[in-house]
């Protein structure tokens, strides 16, 4: 089974606008792709959904329990520092360090950039999608 690691904007886009970043959270929940996340990415998503969307604390603890469902949470034991123009961003390449993860899924630029960390190949939601339909 393929495994990933998607990044917050990846659940933020696929919660609140649909597309592609929904159909690779419902190929997660259908247990067709293999989701990793970690305490770190989660604590993020919840404080957008707070901070920018204004959800309620019963939104948000319904939104991580559907997500962590559907998820494998690691907690990173390595500290990167691979992407210095945002340093939070190392937080999703720890993850899927830990995880052994084959993609990481994002629309980070600062990600993207590195196209590839180790093992793992950093693509965007669309190009997840046509990689995963020709599989």
């Amino acid at each position: 089974m393929i495994r990933v690691v998607l990044d917050t904007n990846v659940y933020l886009s696929g919660i609140i606008f649909g597309g592609k970043p929904k159909t690779i959270l419902t190929l997660t929940r259908r247990s067709q792709l293999k989701n990793y996340t970690s305490p770190k990415i989660l604590l993020e998503l919840s404080q957008k959904l707070q901070q920018k969307f204004l959800w309620s604390t019963q939104d948000i603890q319904n939104a991580l329990k559907a997500i962590s469902m559907s998820s494998t949470l690691v907690k990173p034991t390595i500290s990167l520092s691979v992407v210095h123009e945002d340093p939070t961003d190392n937080k999703i390449l720890e993850c899927a360090e830990t995880a052994k993860a084959d993609f990481v899924i994002t629309g980070d630029k600062h990600l993207l950039n590195l196209k590839k960390w180790k093992s793992t190949e950093i693509v965007t939601p669309s190009e997840f999608i046509v990689r995963f339909l020709s599989l």
